[in-house]
């Protein structure tokens, strides 16, 4: 081989680079979802409220009767003659930060009054919208929940990863640097504040994850051990349903269920009632009821047609497993404690949003800092940070002036594509300029 020839590479430095920014670019991704999930998760923890926000109107009252609630389920029931019968029915109690009644079945959702008149649709689909958009991303149910449950294992492995790389960090806990230009003022913040609220994130993380991943749990042990039947596998933890019998049968007696609770369970303080197969000769009664002190969602309470008492699913006082199992939603969306568990919980998920926010920031500047000028993916970056926050606030105004009918999801997904072009066309020609004005002449 001649002198001044050399090896050819393998891959030429500008596939290295493309890499290395496709590598960048897949990071982001995995954040911006993240945040997206944080964001709307820290709000989500006001769903209640939310739903007070959009229907201000709605009739609302601190309890009702059990026969104002049969009331409204056989006039609801009734409208529906003539249509394909619903798989089940619902009974929304008013409880807590939502003191509102509202009865629902596959095909409609109407607020009740006191006497248990029926008053009208209920409107909430901001309140839904964003909801769904923080349990599953508005993906098929399914594989929503698994990305989500994916994103809670990621969070609690950069929680744990985050404290071994910065051995100091709580001894450091309350120290602040700020150098002008070097970040790290910025880095002090995001560590500092990691810190903070490291029992919450991994609180947070931990039981979203279990959430968001039961589906796949339950597919495996379906699979496993119930003959494919996936929803048999949460049997033994929430409980299981008779066999259905679609035979016609008559309204149910929520009036004498309800009555039997108060009688048999005067601590316990319903707020959902759910028929499962209503009209059907099959048909049976779930009440959900809140226990005093308990950190679980609600103990499970099984009546028949006719307001008979069954069994209850033992979430209160069955095997911890059992108990843990029913502890994860209210310990991940702050259900427990009233207002000021909820005040606590945004404040901690904001500093959380915080934390993901400034993460790739600060990754962005270190490879600036060593030469790796990327400024289309510090806008898209920049462009998640403020357009998710911005889009969700364009969604809630669009549903109180169009209703509850407003198209929520493709405002809010188109409305971040454009950000996005946007904001990396921008950069890119901005990028081009200066370049250009650095060539000589």
């Amino acid at each position: 081989m001649g002198r001044g020839t050399g090896v050819k590479p393998l891959i030429a430095k500008q596939t290295v680079r493309s890499a290395l920014s496709a590598h960048a670019a897949i990071g982001l991704l995995a954040s911006a979802l993240l945040y997206l999930v944080c964001v709307t998760g820290t709000l989500v923890v006001f769903y209640q409220e939310w739903q007070r926000v959009e229907q201000p109107s709605a009739p609302e009252m601190t309890a009702i009767s059990p026969e104002a609630v049969q009331k409204s389920v056989t006039t609801l029931l009734a409208s529906e003659a003539g249509h394909a019968p619903s798989t089940h029915l619902y009974v929304q109690l008013p409880y807590g930060g939502l003191p509102r009644t509202a009865v629902i079945t596959d095909d409609q959702a109407m607020n009740v009054a006191p006497d248990g008149t029926l008053a009208g649709a209920q409107e909430k689909g901001w309140s839904e919208f964003l909801l769904n958009l923080h349990y599953r991303l508005m993906l098929p149910a399914t594989w929503g929940l698994i990305i989500v449950g994916a994103l809670g294992v990621v969070m609690v492995a950069l929680s744990i990863t985050g404290v071994l790389a910065h051995p100091r960090i709580f001894r450091d806990a309350f120290r602040l640097r700020a150098r002008q230009g070097s970040g790290v003022g910025l880095a002090d913040w995001h560590n500092r504040l990691s810190v903070w609220t490291l029992p919450f994130s991994l609180a947070v993380a931990l039981t979203g994850a279990v959430i968001g991943l039961a589906g796949v749990t339950s597919y495996g042990l379906g699979k496993q051990f119930y003959d494919g039947d996936t929803l048999a596998a949460y049997t033994p933890i929430f409980g299981g349903e008779p066999k259905p019998d679609h035979a016609v049968g008559p309204v149910p007696d929520m009036a004498a269920a309800l009555r039997g609770m108060k009688r048999r369970f005067p601590y316990a303080d319903p707020y959902y009632v759910i028929v499962h197969d209503p009209l059907t000769a099959g048909q049976h009664i779930q009440i959900l009821a809140h226990i005093p002190h308990r950190l679980i969602y609600g103990e499970s309470y099984s009546f028949d047609a006719a307001g008979r008492f069954r069994k209850k699913a033992g979430m209160s006082d069955g095997a911890l497993g059992k108990q843990a199992a029913a502890s994860n939603y209210n310990l991940h969306f702050g259900n427990f404690g009233g207002l000021p568990v909820k005040i606590a919980y945004l404040i901690f998920g904001a500093a959380l949003c915080a934390i993901i926010g400034t993460g790739p920031v600060l990754w962005l500047g270190k490879r600036r800092r060593r030469g790796m000028h990327e400024p289309k993916l510090r806008a898209a970056w920049n462009a998640v940070l403020w357009g998710i926050p911005a889009m969700l606030a364009a969604t809630l105004v669009l549903r109180l002036i169009a209703g509850n009918a407003a198209p929520l999801n493709a405002v809010f997904w188109i409305g971040m594509a454009a950000i996005l072009l946007v904001s990396i066309t921008r950069a890119g020609l901005r990028d081009k300029r200066a370049r250009e004005s650095l060539q000589p002449a």
